[in-house]
């Protein structure tokens, strides 16, 4: 059997951009979406800013779908790791009768 591929996600300087990120991995899909607070014009206050993340299993994008569990983030590297622990811990099992 293949092994899972790692999950993807985008570096902290994509979220910074207050660039929304979706993805999936298997049945799981989920929507990364930044809240942005800024120091000045051109400097991101991270300790300020955070991630929103949106999760749901199925075939159909957000819209058509009912969200099944929601988390704010801090916007850092150690929330980044947390995110990904958060959508792992949610990965649908392989074998769960989906598909």
């Amino acid at each position: 059997m293949d092994e899972p591929q790692s999950l993807y996600l985008p570096t902290l300087h994509y979220f910074a951009n207050n660039n929304r990120f979706s993805g999936s991995q298997g049945l799981l899909r989920f929507m990364l979406t930044p809240a942005v607070e800024r120091k000045s014009a051109k400097e991101v206050d991270l300790e300020a800013s955070s991630i929103h993340g949106q999760l749901w299993h199925g075939l159909y994008c957000l819209e058509k779908s009912r969200v099944e569990a929601e988390e704010t983030f801090p916007m850092s590297d150690e929330g980044l790791a947390a995110i990904r622990a958060w959508l792992e811990a949610h990965q649908a099992p392989p074998e769960d009768g989906h598909g």
